[in-house]
């Protein structure tokens, strides 16, 4: 089964990652290039992960939820009042669930638990995509 989507018009959709962790970063990493993506950024923390939305405008934000600075939840809220049509997908250890709800709360739109596969992710990033936009899956 082919992982890959598209955005209607063909283009690959635009990823910001952000994750204080080089090793989930490089795996999100993967996983978008699975999906047939763009990273289009990446950030270690909530501040950086705002600097970058503003100049990069990506379709999906991935973001974990304990990060130095500013942290998933509030990095959910800050990205909502900047641009009430974000679309967020948590990342998180199955240790926050209190703090998942909370960004799914403030409009985050899903979560992935870590640790995961990249395969894995990318089909559970696909489904979500699938329901938030007009897509094309790539043969």
């Amino acid at each position: 089964m082919g992982l890959e989507i598209r955005k209607v018009d063909g283009s690959p959709f635009r990823f910001l990652i952000v994750d204080d962790s080089a090793f989930i970063l490089k795996a999100l990493k993967m996983t978008v290039k699975l999906l047939g993506g763009e990273v289009v950024g990446e950030a270690m923390d909530g501040v950086q992960a705002m600097e970058l939305y503003k100049k990069t405008r990506p379709d999906i934000v991935t973001s974990d939820i304990v990060m130095p600075n500013m942290g998933g939840v509030e990095l959910v809220r800050n990205l909502v009042a900047l641009d009430p049509d974000v679309k967020v997908v948590m990342v998180s250890s199955l240790g926050h669930q209190d703090m998942v709800k909370e960004a799914i709360g403030a409009g985050a739109k899903y979560f992935i638990v870590k640790p995961f596969k990249p395969a894995e992710a990318a089909v559970k990033i696909k489904s979500v995509v699938e329901k938030l936009f007009s897509v094309r899956s790539v043969a």
